[in-house]
C-alpha cells in the first residue's frame, strides 16, 4: 500500500488570478483545491491519495475507461471553471508530484514556456471540429467532378464519360478526400489564430462507427468566434460528403505544450 499524499496539478495561471476565489470546487478525489505561488504564476492544485493516484496505482486505473472518463470529466471542469475566469495554461491529465516544492520548481524552471503560453491564450479559446465522411456521397461528388471536367460530345460520350468518372472515383476516393479536407483545415486555420490537425479519435472512445476525416483544433480570437462557427457552417455547406461538427468552447488543452519535466 502507498501512503502519503501526492499533489495534483490542474493548471497555471498568472499571480493576477490569485483574487478569484476557487470557492466549492473540488477536484479528482473530492478534495478542495488551493494555490502554489512561484513569483509570477500560480499553480491550481490540489492533495490527493498516492494509493490511488501514484505512479503503479494510476498506471492500472487509467485502463478503466469508466474511471478514466469520470477523472477527466472532473479535471477539465476545474481547468474550465479557472479558463473562464483569466488566462490559463491547463495540464495534462494526471500530471502528479510528490510535494509542493516540485511543483514551485515546475514553475521556475518553466517560467518563460509558461508565461509564453498566458500571452498566447489570452483573449482566445480553443475550439474542435470534427469532420465525418459518407464515402458513398463522397464518391457521387468526386465523380461529378470529374465528369464535368470532360464535359462535351453526344449522349454517349457524356455517358462513357460519366461511368468512367464513377470508376475512377472509387479507386481515388480516399485520397481526394483528403484534400477536400485539406482545404477545409487550411480556410479554418485562416479563421484562428492557430489551429492544428489532431489524430482521428479511436472509435472506442468516440463511441462512433463514422468515417472520421477531421480532427482538428482552432486557437480563436472570443470576438470571432462566432465568424468562425459561421465559417464552419459554410465549409460544410461548400464540401458535400463531408460533416462538419463544431465542439467547443474547450480550454486551450492542444496550443500550450506545457508539461511536466521527467522525473
Amino acid at each position: 500500500m502507498i501512503d502519503g499524499e501526492g499533489v495534483w496539478l490542474y493548471a497555471v495561471t498568472d499571480a493576477t488570478s490569485d483574487s478569484d476565489d476557487l470557492g466549492a470546487m473540488t477536484g479528482v478525489a473530492g478534495e478542495p483545491l488551493r494555490r502554489i505561488r512561484a513569483d509570477d504564476l500560480t499553480a491550481v492544485v490540489g492533495s490527493v491519495p498516492l494509493a490511488v493516484f501514484g505512479e503503479q496505482p494510476l498506471r492500472s486505473n487509467l485502463e478503466d475507461l469508466d474511471w478514466l472518463d469520470g477523472v477527466a470529466r472532473t479535471h477539465d471542469a476545474v481547468v474550465s471553471a479557472l479558463a473562464r475566469r483569466a488566462p490559463t495554461v491547463p495540464m495534462r491529465l494526471a500530471t502528479v508530484f510528490l510535494d509542493d516544492d516540485r511543483v514551485r520548481a515546475l514553475l521556475e524552471g518553466r517560467r518563460a514556456d509558461f508565461e509564453s503560453a498566458l500571452v498566447l491564450v489570452e483573449g482566445r479559446t480553443e475550439w474542435g471540429v470534427k469532420g465525418y465522411g459518407d464515402r458513398e456521397a463522397l464518391t457521387a461528388a468526386v465523380a461529378a467532378a470529374g465528369a464535368a471536367d470532360g464535359a462535351g460530345g453526344g449522349s454517349g460520350t457524356a455517358y462513357l464519360r460519366r461511368r468512367r468518372a464513377q470508376l475512377t472515383a472509387q479507386d481515388t476516393v480516399e485520397q481526394e478526400t483528403a484534400e477536400r479536407v485539406e482545404q477545409i483545415h487550411q480556410a479554418l486555420v485562416r479563421e484562428a489564430a492557430a489551429g492544428k490537425r489532431q489524430p482521428a479519435t479511436d472509435p472506442a472512445l468516440s463511441r462512433t462507427k463514422e468515417w472520421m476525416v477531421l480532427n482538428g483544433s482552432y486557437l480563436v480570437d472570443d470576438d470571432r468566434s462566432e465568424s468562425f462557427a459561421t465559417a464552419v457552417a459554410a465549409l460544410g455547406e461548400r464540401f458535400p460528403g463531408i460533416r462538419l461538427e463544431l465542439t467547443g468552447p474547450w480550454p486551450p488543452y492542444s496550443f500550450v505544450g506545457v508539461g511536466k519535466d521527467p522525473a
